[in-house]
């Protein structure tokens, strides 16, 4: 996976949003974006907001049994994944007709839909790859079989891709990262905790258990699990924390192939980069040194044996998912239910649509929006950015603690962000993948192949400003640094979470809060340092930097505070950036609803709901869920985004403006005292 420079607004919880209108209780007589009796009124909003706004909702949602958790976004992913359902299907019913875009899905769907065949096959799809594998002989052909494993899709040892030069984003640039590891993150092989041991014995026998499928007998099975574990746990204590990796500065090397060499002196990386097709590389950025100055001493020392067996495991562990149910089985019953908790395998269909998506998501793109993304929708959305954009504006004019030489380079990076609304201008290009309805881990390793070169041929060409880093039926956003844009496609764009003829306060909650999320995260602690351009490079002046950071410090001690589950706290320095977002990204909205109220007038009370307070529960609302306490743990450890719930309760004890809405006394606000207030956009 391409570990671009791109703050994510939430998780990816399904392929696809697919609906263009309100069913069932989804909306109220007002046609409000707002669900007003999913709320449990008996509870003060002043002293639990969560519930007060969600509780009827919590209470009598349970968590579906293929899911690791359940949440407003999930509730219409999955009211809704028939329809997508609908446009594979009559696409794989024709498979000779319609558009390339349909060919393609249609020919996929029918492919991983073919579970007789691909259960007959069991682990042949992997028999040449497993081949190469095997025929390694000599420690020189290591680096020349990564290098294919990573054109294929297996991300074996480190990462490699292709993105803008992070301090000259006018070009393309060669990319490498640490990466490698089997387990989520490098501290589920470090930490002595008893729950982290026992998923680290859990890994071992699935391991185990994954080499025994592939023919291993048990006593050899047991001992590569036990030589993996100890490779990875070596990678992992040269990697970086991922608080260490939200520093955009600490992972920026620009190195060429003898500047590498002192690093890692021993290791032909000149092989590596010819055999992906780069005989040239020029200049890359190396983005973690540490972690490769160690695998040049791994890759040079380590028995060529153990080797083979890591990349044995790397092979299959990245296609069990294509392979039979053996295999699919086993990689679900570690990965689902025992890191994330969940109770059961999604049915197949769901399966294939989610990887047809991230196969072929524009062509899937293509179709969908076709049908579910009106040019209404978008105008609307328009309004709301422009609208929230200008409330920015205002917001930094009036800052106190910003200089106005920085105000003014602060003003040049809001002028020149760019929205992208719904889907490409320009749809991709896939004439030159091939799929075979006979061959779903073949597709899946073409597609991987097909993305990888795509990829690659950016090098030496201009910068394409045109290309999505999400795909169009996405249930997310995106601001991405090196383009100062800001991303939202279509399937984020859908009731109930926006509506074009909705009450605004509801619509400002949720998605005009959503957009100002996002355009926030071009002034969070990662997205400020960089300018106007997208350069890595300080526009701040020193003094309005130290302020800045004081107020990152509070934010961060105020999450710090919150234990969701055990003793576990959120980490309130992972999670900085998204919290910082949280709370710019509700104050701005409601800065822009106010405005848009002057001009476009709204009911002043909706079911005995005032304007400001639809708008705080419309907020609250889209972060309604539910989650397995295996998957809030794997969160905690690993998710830049904090709970649900501290997403709510976070910003509104920095925000005068809920408790004046709510008309909190002071001894049940949730307002925090003057001295602990986060106050930076």
């Amino acid at each position: 996976m391409n570990q671009k420079k791109k703050t994510i607004l939430r998780r990816s919880v399904a392929a696809t949003l697919l609906c263009f209108s309100l069913s069932g209780h989804a909306a109220t007589s007002n046609n409000l974006v707002l669900e007003s009796q999913t709320m449990d009124k008996s509870t003060d909003p002043c002293t639990d907001f969560f519930k007060y706004s969600n509780g009827k909702w919590l209470a009598e949602n349970p968590i579906p049994a293929d899911r690791s958790r359940y949440s407003a976004y999930d509730e219409v992913t999955e009211r809704n994944l028939t329809a997508l359902k609908a446009i594979a299907e009559a696409a794989a019913a024709a498979p000779d007709s319609g558009s390339l875009a349909a060919r393609l899905v249609g020919s996929y769907y029918r492919s991983g839909m073919d579970e007789a065949r691909i259960e007959a096959e069991g682990i042949k799809p992997l028999a040449e790859e497993l081949a190469q594998v095997n025929a390694v002989n000599d420690r020189s052909q290591l680096l020349p079989l990564i290098a294919r494993q990573h054109q294929t899709g297996v991300g074996s040892l480190f990462t490699f891709y292709v993105d803008q030069d992070a301090k000259k984003t006018t070009r393309y640039i060669p990319q490498i990262t640490q990466g490698g590891l089997g387990l989520p993150d490098r501290d589920y092989y470090l930490k002595a905790d008893a729950k982290t041991v026992e998923i680290r014995k859990q890994y071992l026998a699935h391991v185990e258990k994954m080499f025994g499928l592939l023919g291993d007998a048990p006593e050899a099975a047991k001992k590569n699990a036990a030589t993996v574990m100890a490779l990875e746990t070596r990678l992992a204590k040269a990697s970086m924390t991922k608080v260490q990796l939200r520093d955009p500065q600490a992972s920026y090397h620009l190195l060429d192939l003898n500047s590498l060499k002192k690093i890692d002196g021993k290791t032909a990386w000149s092989v590596y980069f010819k055999d992906i097709g780069l005989a040239e590389p020029g200049q890359f950025n190396v983005g973690q040194p540490k972690f490769f100055a160690e695998a040049g001493k791994m890759l040079n020392s380590l028995p060529l044996a153990d080797w083979k067996t890591y990349l044995r495991w790397h092979l299959v562990n990245a296609r069990a998912k294509d392979l039979s149910s053996a295999f699919v089985n086993a990689n679900f019953d570690f990965y689902g239910r025992t890191l994330a908790g969940t109770k059961e395998l999604q049915p197949r269909w769901k399966r294939i649509l989610t990887n047809t998506d991230a196969n072929m998501g524009e062509a899937l793109g293509e179709l969908y929006v076709a049908k579910f993304f009106s040019p209404e929708a978008k105008a609307g959305v328009l309004e709301m950015v422009g609208n929230i954009k200008d409330a920015m504006r205002d917001s930094i004019s009036k800052l106190e603690w910003m200089s106005e030489a920085t105000k003014q380079q602060a003003y040049k990076k809001l002028d020149t962000l760019v929205v992208k609304i719904g889907y490409p201008d320009t749809w991709r290009d896939y004439s030159a993948l091939k799929i075979d309805p006979a061959s779903y881990a073949g597709n899946n390793m073409r597609a991987a192949e097909f993305e990888f070169k795509r990829n690659l041929a950016k090098l030496g060409k201009p910068i394409d400003r045109n290309e999505w880093g999400m795909t169009p039926p996405t249930v997310n956003a995106y601001y991405n640094p090196t383009m100062n844009e800001m991303v939202f496609p279509a399937g984020i764009l859908q009731p109930p979470l926006y509506h074009v003829n909705a009450d605004a306060a509801a619509n400002y909650g949720n998605t005009g809060a959503t957009i100002g999320h996002e355009l926030t995260h071009a002034f969070d602690d990662e997205g400020r340092q960089f300018d106007a351009q997208g350069n890595l490079k300080s526009w701040w002046t020193k003094d309005d930097e130290k302020k800045f950071l004081v107020r990152v410090t509070a934010i961060e001690k105020q999450f710090d505070e919150f234990n969701p589950i055990d003793k576990l706290h959120i980490n309130g320095k992972l999670t900085a950036g998204e919290n910082i977002a949280d709370l710019g990204g509700m104050k701005i909205a409601l800065q822009a609803l106010r405005k848009a109220q002057a001009s476009k007038p709204q009911a002043a009370e909706v079911d005995g709901l005032s304007v400001e307070q639809r708008f705080f529960i419309a907020n609250a609302q889209s972060f309604r869920g539910l989650m397995r306490d295996e998957k809030l743990r794997l969160q905690l450890a690993t998710d830049p985004h904090a709970p649900e719930k501290y997403r709510v309760l976070g910003p509104i004890a920095n925000m005068p403006e809920f408790s004046q809405a709510f008309n909190c006394p002071a001894t049940s606000s949730p307002l925090r005292p003057d001295v602990k207030r986060v106050n930076i956009w």
